[in-house]
């Protein structure tokens, strides 16, 4: 149970903008894989800060909506009149996510009950640089597992088939 301004109860918990516009920041548990390896679902914590009125920057990890879902994704371009937007641990590039549409930047990440500035950590600067910098690279390794992922599931699934006719014979 929640309670608003004039401490009536309320069943709806706030939304991340109501959180972002008045208290300017929140923290909150990753959940989702589409940050990994930075972002542990259900493990690691994350800072949000309200987006200010400049633009955010390429690496910065920006939490938009999309329909009713939330989405926290990084920068890999600065355009004129938007970002492209991608997961680390996504293949596929969004286009078109404008100013308008983030409500917030992630400052901090705590893992491990340790504090890592996004700001100011150098190897986090790092992982940033490397895993953004070679995106093609990424891509390539990432799409491999997922093929290697489908063969294998479908080689479980013909062998199961396999030892099923036995059974039956």
């Amino acid at each position: 149970m929640y309670s608003d301004r004039s401490g009536q109860a309320m069943n709806e918990p706030f939304s991340f903008e109501d959180l972002l516009r008045e208290k300017g920041s929140f923290v909150y548990t990753n959940v989702g894989i589409s940050m990994m390896p930075l972002l542990r679902q259900h493990r690691d914590i994350i800072e949000i800060r309200k987006k200010g009125i400049d633009r955010c920057k390429k690496y910065d990890a920006v939490l938009y909506k999309r329909g009713k879902k939330y989405i926290l994704h990084r920068i890999v371009k600065v355009r004129a009149d938007d970002y492209v937007i991608v997961g680390d641990n996504c293949i596929w590039r969004e286009y078109g996510i404008t100013d308008d549409d983030i409500l917030g930047v992630m400052t901090r990440v705590v893992r491990n009950g340790r504090t890592i500035d996004v700001n100011t950590n150098k190897l986090y600067k790092f992982y940033v640089h490397l895993w953004c910098d070679f995106y093609h690279v990424r891509a390539g390794i990432l799409a491999m597992i997922q093929i290697v992922k489908r063969l294998g599931h479908m080689v479980k699934k013909a062998l199961h088939m396999d030892k099923h006719k036995e059974r039956e014979n």
